[in-house]
């Protein structure tokens, strides 16, 4: 068990803040893998102030969720001040995270996101006003830097600690590289010996081996875990698993990822309407099937689906038809 603030966690997997998937469906259902912290989508402050309808939906949280840990963005200060005393008198999140690595241009176009990674100062100034202004904890997400000519990761991370930050978590890539080539974890353990808060790695954690390649590499106090996760949280599960006891335990079955993504297909129903859910569940169900051999034809179905009632169907009649022909090749 660790701490970040006074909010305990159990184990030292995280789910990393994923746009456009880490809804409470989705977080839900990782949780119940066991993974000790999850992470809300991140939300913009000024939608926040606005009471946009969307993005209060998204401020919803389930109980069996916590510890939780909820994103904001913004570029300006009184605005993102603002969001965040939002958040902690009217949400449940436990922990208070502000995007500082988001490196899609819109965002970076607001003065928000991986823009702040050029100026220590500004994550100073900002994290300050936000911890002066909270009550829970307040945590960093960043990356390394905006470019391989500008890597501020150790200074970024004093100035969020300085500012009252309660941990960080840090991406191994620039801004510049989004999510192609490799993390470098060098630098994250750089970061780690340079505070004194917890340090969350993130960043080409794609085994539970290499969950723990990374804990005993950089000394960080948690993995993150994002995209392995995606259809897949058995990821979470067996790093838990492999980290407290060296066991690794095995992928799960065809009927086993059915049976999840169908899980969660109902959850997302229930959160988000039929239409709607059953349309962000087409990439979720893709990610469940995919890896499973022969799954080309479902996947397209799924794609094409309109209602609760045909993605049933269709996963189902996958399974079958899997498992018929596992049986065939065994016979």
């Amino acid at each position: 068990m660790w701490k970040i603030g006074d909010v305990e966690i159990d184990n030292r997997v995280v789910l990393a803040p994923m746009a456009g998937v880490c809804n409470s469906a989705f977080r839900l259902t990782v949780k119940e893998f066991g993974a000790g912290l999850v992470c809300a989508e991140m939300v913009s402050d000024k939608a926040i102030l606005f009471n946009n309808p969307k993005t209060m939906n998204m401020l919803y949280i389930d109980e069996n969720e916590r510890p939780l840990s909820l994103q904001i963005f913004g570029g300006e200060k009184e605005s993102l001040v603002e969001a965040a005393v939002y958040v902690d008198q009217n949400t449940t999140a436990d922990i208070i995270d502000i995007n500082m690595g988001c490196p899609v241009n819109k965002i970076i176009r607001c003065e928000a996101g991986a823009r702040w990674l050029l100026d220590p100062n500004k994550i100073y100034e900002m994290v300050s006003a936000v911890t002066e202004k909270v009550s829970k904890p307040v945590t960093c997400k960043m990356r390394i830097g905006w470019d391989e000519d500008h890597i501020y990761a150790v200074e970024n991370a004093k100035a969020a600690e300085r500012a009252g930050a309660a941990a960080i978590s840090l991406h191994g890539r620039t801004r510049v590289q989004m999510y192609e080539g490799h993390a470098d974890w060098d630098i994250i353990r750089q970061v780690k010996e340079a505070v004194n808060i917890p340090v969350i790695g993130n960043g080409d954690v794609t085994s539970p081996e290499l969950a723990q390649k990374m804990l005993d590499e950089t000394g960080v106090d948690a993995v993150m875990i994002g995209r392995e996760a995606l259809g897949n949280p058995w990821m979470i599960y067996r790093t838990v698993h492999y980290l407290e006891t060296g066991e690794l335990m095995d992928e799960p079955t065809v009927k086993e990822k059915v049976e999840i993504a169908l899980l969660h297909l109902r959850r997302l129903v229930e959160l988000k309407g039929e239409k709607i859910g059953v349309m962000e569940m087409r990439k979720h169900a893709s990610w469940y099937l995919k890896g499973v051999k022969g799954n080309g034809k479902a996947r397209k179905a799924l794609n094409q689906a309109n209602t609760e009632q045909e993605m049933i169907d269709i996963l189902q009649n996958f399974q079958a038809e899997s498992t018929a022909a596992t049986a065939t090749q065994q016979a």
